[in-house]
């Protein structure tokens, strides 16, 4: 790789025109920042170009401290068999060497679980089995006839006069149904909003009083048990917690570290002024 550096830093510098962009009189070109733009999302071509060029500049910056520093490339093999270019390789070992960040300690990371105690807590599961009766979002008519469909289901399951699992295998449109319309133990994320917002406020044992409206039409819940979450101790959150306080610290450090090299070197034809890093996002 530090051939490949060496050659990129030593090509002639060429004057900048106002369309090009240059680092330390590097030119990079316009069909480079093309093939870069692919890699970059925005909300406008022009945002998408300005991103690509931007972050080859950021790559230009730190191969060329590579360089300086004489860091060669050792290209490591992932478990999955891919393998880092060159390029990577180098600017890894390069943040390696000049990034650095402490290492949480117990007492940081018992704060930071003292505070955000809410977000170390194992979640509810629901056991649930439910009748679909369809209607695409759009289709009014369809909707009032699902909704009338789901509360005569629903008052011949309160009345007694039905047993769910036949219903859920007669009328459900889940495949479900040939379970009974058993979903087994679902937890928070697992389903939509509003199907989780009826489950939250269902006693266990019993169907819910009102069909449950989705963006897939209605739904006849019955919860048969509920497992409450419960609060993880602090000797299980501790190295999720290190972890999340170390990677936050090094990106900090990582774009500290850009904003240095970005200040002492010469940029033309890209402002770089509060643009965030594309290797730390």
């Amino acid at each position: 790789m530090t051939e490949i550096i060496s050659h990129r830093a030593s090509r002639p510098a060429r004057a900048t025109r106002p369309d090009e962009v240059s680092v330390n009189g590097v030119i990079i070109s316009r069909a480079e920042i093309a093939r870069e733009i692919q890699n970059h999302q925005a909300r406008t071509p022009a945002e998408a170009w300005h991103a690509a060029a931007r972050a080859l500049v950021v790559r230009e910056l730190l191969l060329a401290e590579a360089d300086r520093l004489g860091i060669p490339a050792e290209p490591a093999t992932h478990p999955d068999g891919a393998r880092e270019t060159n390029e990577e390789a180098t600017i890894r070992a390069l943040l390696a060497r000049e990034v650095r960040v402490p290492k949480a300690d117990t007492e940081t990371c018992r704060r930071h679980f003292e505070r955000n105690r809410g977000s170390f807590r194992t979640g509810d599961l629901f056991e649930v089995s439910h009748i679909l009766i369809p209607a695409a979002p759009d289709d009014g008519p369809r909707r009032a006839e699902a909704r009338a469909q789901a509360q005569e289901i629903l008052a011949a399951l309160l009345s007694g006069q039905a047993d769910f699992a036949e219903m859920a295998r007669s009328h459900s449109a889940c495949p479900s149904s040939e379970v009974g319309g058993s979903l087994g133990q679902i937890g928070r994320g697992q389903t939509v909003s509003e199907f989780e917002t009826a489950l939250a406020g269902m006693v266990p044992g019993k169907v819910h009083t009102e069909p449950v409206e989705t963006r897939y039409g209605f739904h006849v819940v019955f919860l048969a048990r509920r497992v409450e979450g419960h609060d993880l101790p602090f000797e299980m959150a501790e190295p999720v917690i290190a972890g999340h306080l170390e990677l936050t610290a090094w990106h900090i450090a990582t774009r500290q570290y850009l904003t240095l090299l970005v200040g002492r070197a010469e940029i033309r034809g890209i402002a770089m002024e509060g643009a965030a890093s594309p290797l730390v996002q």
